[in-house]
Formats: C-alpha cells, sequence, structure tokens
C-alpha cells in the first residue's frame, strides 16, 4: 500500500519565494499546492485538503495574521491546521504576535529551503501526520530513478540537483526512453505558456542537464541528439 504524501498549501504572493518554497517541498516528496491571496488560502483551507499551511504575513489582501486568526476560529480539524509563517520581519514582536495568534513556527527570510524543509517535517511528525517522513515512490528505468510526486530524479545512487526545467526535461524524456522528441514537444511538457519559448533555450538546458549527469557519473551521454527532429533518451 502507497504511504499517503503530506499536503502543504504555500501561501505567498512573490513568485520566487513561492518557486523556491515549492521546489524544496516537492523535491522532499511532499504535495506542495500555491495561492496568491489569503482570501483564496482560507476558501481552500476550509475543504480540509491539506495537513499543514505555508502562511506569509505579508499578503496583498488579508494580512497572514488575519488569516491565522480566522483559521483558528474554525470549527474541527480544520482549526488546528499547523501554521508556519514566512515573513521578512524578524522583530519580536511580530514573532510573539504570530505564536500568540497560535502558530506552530515562525521562519524569516532569506531562509535556508533545507531548514524550511526539516521545520515543515518536525510539525507535521508532531501532528500525527502520515507521510511527513516519506522519501516518496522511486520508479526505476535503466540507471535513472524518478519519483514523479516528489520531482525528483536520482543517476546511479546520486541525487541529481535540478532547475525546475532541468527536470521537466529530463522526465519527459524518462517516460518515453528511446522515443524522439520535438523542442517543442519537450517544451509541452515542461513549459509554462509565458516562458521563453525559443527552441535555443531547450538546447541549453540540455547542455546544462548533461554536464550534471557527468558529473553524477555518467561516461556516456545517455540523450542523444537527433539533428533537425529533437532529443532521445537512450532506452
Amino acid at each position: 500500500m502507497t504511504e499517503p504524501v503530506a499536503r502543504v498549501l504555500v501561501v505567498e504572493d512573490e513568485a520566487a519565494i513561492a518557486e523556491t518554497v515549492l521546489y524544496a517541498l516537492r523535491s522532499e516528496g511532499f504535495a506542495a499546492t500555491h495561492c496568491l491571496l489569503g482570501g483564496q488560502a482560507l476558501q481552500q483551507l476550509q475543504d480540509g485538503a491539506f495537513d499543514l499551511v505555508m502562511l506569509d504575513v505579508g499578503l496583498p489582501d488579508l494580512g497572514g495574521f488575519e488569516v491565522c486568526r480566522r483559521l483558528r476560529a474554525l470549527p474541527g480539524a480544520v482549526g488546528q491546521l499547523p501554521v508556519i509563517f514566512l515573513t521578512a520581519r524578524n522583530d519580536e514582536v511580530d514573532r510573539v504576535m504570530g505564536l500568540e495568534l497560535g502558530a506552530d513556527d515562525y521562519v524569516t527570510k532569506p531562509f535556508s529551503p533545507r531548514e524550511l524543509v526539516a521545520r515543515v517535517r518536525a510539525r507535521l511528525r508532531r501532528s500525527g501526520v502520515a507521510g511527513a517522513t516519506s522519501d516518496g515512490r522511486w520508479q526505476q528505468q535503466g540507471r535513472f530513478h524518478i519519483d514523479r510526486q516528489g520531482h525528483r530524479i536520482r543517476y546511479g545512487e546520486q541525487l541529481l540537483d535540478l532547475t525546475r526545467y532541468e527536470y521537466a526535461l529530463l522526465a519527459a524524456l524518462l517516460q518515453r526512453p528511446g522515443a524522439i522528441l520535438s523542442r517543442a514537444q519537450l517544451m509541452d511538457r515542461g513549459w509554462d505558456a509565458s516562458a521563453d519559448s525559443a527552441d535555443r533555450t531547450v538546447d541549453t538546458h540540455i547542455k546544462t542537464l548533461r554536464a550534471k549527469l557527468r558529473s553524477a557519473g555518467a561516461t556516456d551521454d545517455p540523450i542523444r541528439t537527433h539533428r533537425g527532429v529533437g532529443y532521445a533518451l537512450e532506452a
């Protein structure tokens, strides 16, 4: 039986910070969801679909303190949901206020993604949430192991330190080993609509991906270039 994955709602209006937090959580096997506004967060939290909420204090609509106050007023398990504040404020008054409102932890920016994940894991363990210590489900494909739920890939025994787009490219190639995927197909599987759509972008990420595979011990390049067509992963 597959162990359930702990679910985290990240409420953060700064895109760069949100992406960092989401990547860190997903890389460790958590199911992380993002929303921008406090009002949206309260609506999603009332559905009872999350095990922990990571809450920015400086939101553009409802402040994080107000969201926490309203959350704690909700009945049942939803009102007891673990809350970790994520904020640029480091004043003692703000920390005390957050904790008095019922927050379980308080992390200030800039932060270490590894420490952030450790705090999330520790808080979930104290809450008795299943999946808080899960390493995800790894699937083997040749010398690769992929945890699609956690957005992680290993080559041999080494975990690859991949960017979002490097992971998307390699995951797409692993999904169809031996098949030649065009640059357009690869971009459809991993790029946002607003991202740079030039073919050269794919080539650049393939180049950095190959370098990381060499560093992980790949003696033969597992990614084959088919000129004028696209790329394929050796079956």
